[in-house]
Parts: structure tokens; C-alpha cells; sequence
């Protein structure tokens, strides 16, 4: 069997998908601000219900924002369907408003380089009831909203474009400690991979396709649960398991994924307790991207 740093990886594939995201720098005057809107605009992934997911990118310094203040790179991601653009309006202006714009000094910027974009005028510059205007400021159009606190400024335009999403990486763990300890370390290594997020950070629940629920959507992969085995049949759970985090990536590209997905595998490797290294997929009947954990290996290893 394959092997880094002497963990076997199990000969296998994850199973990714095409999605639409929207990259954005959000700004604030301290600290403490920017973490509220970061968390509060990317929090609850939930695509699999049709909604929208994001994640936290990379926290910039003064240097490396528009308007000098400290930043941070979000990504906000929906489903590629046919009315893509209605959900990811919708699901933008959402998260904007109630997640960025309500938090006090907060701006927002465009991140995404892309040919295609969306006219925030639309969906947060309203805001303003019709008293928002326009202007040039950092070098960018923006729109400037009135609010209570002063005032909360947008990027016009902002970029979408495709992606990929539902990349992952599976971390068989003799301990719940060594579980923690790996998915802490692969998330961590992580911020330095431009383009990527892990909008779980450590995923600690897994799901199948197939349910006895779908009125609730998708359950848990039994299969995969330790506390299960020996009492299912066809637990897949090896001997000496007791825990599998998962950790699930979304790239603005294919390379970036690839690159995400390596890295979560060779850190994790070096972690005492962790025994094998896997990923998950649905039989290769849902997504367009099979990324195998052995094309990665001979990839990135050379």
C-alpha cells in the first residue's frame, strides 16, 4: 500500500463537484470587528441544501489591503445550477447584509479575478433605501450605504467564477485526541494554500447519499462510525479506529484543491495516532472531479 511518512493511504478517490464562488476582502478598523463579521458571514455551511457555504481564506495585514486597515479573504460558494446567479445574489447580498454590514466599521472589496461579476448596488447597496450613492474611493467604485453607526461601504462589482468544491480528506485516528490534533494541524497548514477553504475546518460527521430520513437530507455514514462497529454488519471502521475527522476543501480551482488535499495528507501523516489516510466519494455518480490520494502523492512528492 502507498504510503507518507510511513501511514498507508488507502487506494482511493474523493469525489468533487463544480461550484460558484465569490471572493471578497472584507475590512474593519480593529480586530475584534473583523473576526465578528469573518465568522458571522461565513458561518453554516449548507449548500447540500441549496443555500450557500463560505469560509475564511487568509487574515491580511494593513499592507495588504485596499484601504490599510486589517482584513480578511472570504469565500462564499453555491451549487453550479442553472439559476446559479439568482441563488448566489441572493445568498451574497444575505450574508453581506446580516453578517458584515451590521457589524460596526466593516467595508467590502472585491477578491475574485474574474471576467464575470455582479452589481452589489443590487442586492446590499440598497440597503440604503435609495439614500446609498456612489463613489470613487482606493482606487474602486463603491457604494456607500447610510447607516446608524455612520457608514458601511461596498466594492460595486464583485467577481464571481467557477470552482471546485467537496474536496476532502478522511484521517483514521486511534484517539479522539489524535483526531483533534491532526485536524487542528491540516487546517492550520491550510492558510498558507492561496485559493482555498475549508468551510468545516475539522468535520467531525461525514454523510452517505442513501437515508432512511431524505425529508431531513443527508445522514450519517454509518459505515464510518466507530461506536457502531460490532454492532452493524458492514462497518468499514478498522480495528483500532475510534475517530475520523474529515476535511472538506473548496478551491477556486482544480490545482488549488489538489495541492489543499496533499497538504491535509502529509501533515497529518506526521501525527501519532493517525493509522490511515482516505477520502470520501459516492461511488463517482455525483460529482465531475475524481482526485485520486495516489495521482496526489506521485504529484506532489516528486
Amino acid at each position: 500500500m502507498l504510503e507518507i511518512n510511513g501511514v498507508p493511504v488507502e487506494d482511493t478517490y474523493c469525489e468533487a463537484f463544480e461550484g460558484i464562488y465569490s471572493r471578497i476582502i472584507v475590512t474593519a478598523k480593529h480586530g475584534w470587528l473583523l473576526k465578528k463579521a469573518a465568522y458571522g458571514a461565513t458561518a453554516l455551511p449548507s449548500t447540500v441544501f441549496g443555500e450557500s457555504e463560505g469560509g475564511i481564506e487568509a487574515w491580511l495585514s494593513p499592507e495588504e489591503t485596499p484601504d490599510g486597515r486589517v482584513g480578511a479573504i472570504l469565500q462564499i460558494w453555491v451549487p453550479k445550477t442553472k439559476n446559479f446567479m439568482d441563488k448566489l445574489m441572493r445568498e451574497m447580498g444575505k450574508r453581506i447584509r446580516q453578517g458584515i454590514l451590521v457589524v460596526p466599521t466593516t467595508r467590502v472589496f472585491n477578491a475574485t479575478q474574474s471576467d464575470t461579476s455582479f452589481d452589489a448596488e443590487i442586492n446590499v447597496g440598497r440597503c440604503g433605501d435609495g439614500y446609498e450613492w456612489e463613489e470613487e474611493c482606493w482606487g474602486r467604485k463603491v457604494v456607500v450605504v447610510p447607516i446608524m453607526f455612520g457608514e458601511f461601504t461596498i466594492e460595486r462589482y464583485i467577481g464571481y467564477a467557477e470552482g471546485v468544491a467537496g474536496g476532502n480528506v478522511w484521517f483514521f485516528c486511534e484517539s479522539e485526541e489524535a483526531a483533534l490534533e491532526a485536524g487542528e494541524a491540516a487546517v492550520e497548514a491550510l492558510k498558507k494554500v492561496e485559493g482555498v477553504i475549508t468551510s468545516f475546518d475539522i468535520c467531525s460527521a461525514g454523510s452517505k447519499v442513501e437515508t432512511k430520513y431524505p425529508e431531513i437530507g443527508p445522514t450519517t455514514n454509518h459505515y464510518y462510525c466507530p461506536t457502531l462497529k460490532g454492532k452493524i454488519p458492514d462497518s468499514k471502521v478498522p480495528d483500532g479506529v475510534k475517530s475520523i475527522p474529515e476535511i472538506v476543501i473548496n478551491g477556486v480551482s482544480l490545482e488549488a484543491v489538489e495541492k489543499a488535499m496533499y497538504v491535509c495528507m502529509d501533515v497529518a501523516s506526521k501525527v501519532d495516532g493517525v493509522v490511515k489516510l482516505s477520502a470520501g466519494n459516492y461511488g463517482g455518480k455525483l460529482g465531475k472531479y475524481k482526485i485520486y490520494l495516489k495521482d496526489l502523492v506521485e504529484k506532489f512528492e516528486q
